[in-house]
């Protein structure tokens, strides 16, 4: 997960009196309350959760200062509090790519253009026959 900045900190996190949001590049992801309950206890756990300003904290910090915390340990952390990381994932991949190209679905996810190609086509929106077109119409 990251940013137009490059740095998802604490104040990508907004809340309102019914839901959380975290957002991502510019769009704010709606998140489940169990995963909005670890990052309030994630952020109040930070020795200082508003800091001045031009200093931005991490909201998943690693173990080396600076820097932020591993992906794969993030997903078991994920799992052991029972949210479904793969299925969660895939859930948006399916949605992305049925309103994406899948190379711009590849770029946001981090595959290779091939498997969003697969993915399009698993989920019945290849764009393909639009490429070729494309191709066709070409000077």
């Amino acid at each position: 997960m990251t940013s137009t900045d490059g740095v998802l900190g604490t104040y990508k996190v907004h809340r309102d009196p019914e839901a959380t949001y975290l957002t991502l590049d510019r769009h704010p992801v709606l998140l489940p309350p169990t995963l909005a309950s670890l990052l309030d206890e994630q952020i109040a756990q930070l020795h200082d959760p508003l800091p001045s300003p031009g200093r931005r904290h991490l909201l998943l910090p690693g173990a080396v200062p600076g820097r932020p915390r591993n992906p794969a340990g993030l997903a078991d952390q994920m799992r052991h509090h029972g949210l479904p990381v793969r299925a969660a994932r895939n859930t948006a991949l399916m949605e992305a790519i049925t309103d994406l190209p899948p190379i711009v679905v590849a770029d946001l996810f981090g595959i290779s253009p091939a498997t969003a190609h697969r993915w399009s086509q698993l989920a019945g929106n290849s764009w393909a026959p639009y490429l070729a077109a494309r191709q066709r119409s070409r000077p």
